[in-house]
């Protein structure tokens, strides 16, 4: 235990020290809330876009498509109206080009041409991707041409505008909400915590996974591990790494939620505490806790294993093909979890210890029944237990191993060294 603990100490020591370690976890959260923010923000500081429209129809629809955009939301509601009418002196197209590429650009030019309740829309742009503003103005026209239709029928525009304030008002009850009564956020914040717990849970465990098996590739290449299995046993050293790297993933863990726990605490409070007691009240916490160390161990042995046997990244690639194709699945069900939680696949895969981890985090908000919480929380425990026993006897073979190795080679190697 004294080898084991002083091998986790240096492989914790090894990462904790360094000045990238801490720049890149403090970076982290920075970068993400940036990428939530700067959306909104770079909309707010954009200059609106610029917009002419022309009629070619006679039916005067430029003034009401305008007033429909207005009224709208998005690029059409931002949108500065430019008048520019076209003259006879030249073809329509090489005016717009014009208008498009000349001093002061427009950035888009509407022609409505048609006749009759047969509209078309030549739309013109300076930008090939951004559709927002041809959606808005599809819309404005389509809003202009039913009404004048319903006006055509007799309904009077007062009477049609009054149908379109119409909308119900809706209020959501369930049994299941806090006193069996209205649905409120607090009630919608179990799926969404278990969710992101989840997801997170599937980014720490691949974050430590892959730490681990960079450090056992990096040290058996410049032979540091053969210097390590002079003094301790291959399971000190493994179970050392192991331990040390859980403490870098664990440092992570806990810097990122006091960062963001804080700044949600002083943006929103009241929701900082829903969150707070979906996390302890409903003992979502506990679950995270449970699956972390077992999904942790379960793959962390499996990624050491590996790199036991690889002497380059590349190699590592190749054999772990099928471990990262298996990591993709639960992604796509994990969003699942929040709408159908009951789901009959959602619960067959959950039975699969591979991704019990992370759907029975997601899952956990939604009170699943506890046989299926107990069994499959031991199921993954047993899969853990032979998986571990596996990686062990395959990081014993794999240190002292040299040269390629594919999967034929490496399932001959353990072979070998189980006889």
């Amino acid at each position: 235990m004294s080898r084991l603990l002083k091998i986790a100490a240096r492989e914790y020591g090894a990462y904790v020290r360094t000045v990238g370690f801490w720049l890149s976890m403090l970076l982290m959260p920075l970068i993400g809330a940036a990428a939530f923010g700067a959306p909104a923000y770079l909309e707010s500081r954009s200059p609106p876009p610029s917009l002419a429209v022309v009629d070619l129809t006679g039916q005067a629809f430029a003034t009401p498509v305008l007033k429909a955009l207005k009224a709208g939301r998005g690029e059409g509601a931002r949108a500065r109206v430019v008048d520019r009418a076209p003259t006879a002196d030249q073809p329509l197209n090489d005016q717009i080009r014009t208008w498009l590429a000349g001093e002061d650009p427009l950035t888009a030019v509407a022609v409505i041409r048609g006749s009759g309740e047969t509209v078309m829309i030549d739309f013109w742009s300076n930008t090939l991707t951004d559709q927002s503003l041809e959606r808005a103005i599809s819309g404005a026209v389509a809003d202009v041409m039913r009404d004048r239709r319903l006006a055509s029928l007799g309904v009077a525009p007062a009477a049609l505008e009054a149908a379109q304030a119409l909308t119900p008002k809706v209020t959501a009850f369930s049994p299941r909400a806090e006193g069996g009564g209205e649905v409120a956020l607090r009630d919608r914040l179990p799926g969404i915590v278990g969710f992101a717990a989840a997801f997170l849970l599937w980014s720490m465990i691949l974050t430590g996974a892959g730490i681990l098996l960079n450090s056992v590739i990096e040290e058996k290449s410049n032979r540091v591990l053969e210097v390590l299995l002079a003094s301790a046993s291959a399971s000190e050293i493994m179970f050392g790494k192991i331990l040390g790297v859980a403490g870098v993933t664990l440092t992570v863990l806990a810097v990122w939620a006091s960062v963001g726990g804080t700044a949600l605490a002083l943006a929103q409070p009241a929701i900082a505490a829903d969150i707070g007691a979906v996390l302890f009240g409903k003992g979502l916490i506990f679950y995270f806790g449970f699956y972390l160390i077992g999904g942790y161990l379960l793959y962390a042995a499996i990624f050491i294993a590996v790199g036991a046997f690889c002497e380059t990244t590349r190699e590592a690639q190749t054999l772990l093909g099928p471990v990262m194709a298996l990591l993709t699945i639960p992604i796509v069900f994990m969003t699942q979890a929040i709408r159908r939680p009951d789901s009959p696949l959602l619960e067959a895969l959950s039975w699969i210890p591979p991704f019990t981890p992370f759907l029975m985090t997601a899952r956990a908000a939604s009170e699943p029944p506890l046989w299926q919480v107990l069994g499959t929380g031991a199921l993954m425990l047993a899969t853990v237990g032979v998986v571990v026993w596996l990686a062990g006897r395959a990081f014993r073979v794999g240190a002292l191993s040299t040269g390629k190795v594919d999967l034929k080679g490496l399932i001959g190697k353990l072979r070998g060294g189980e006889a």
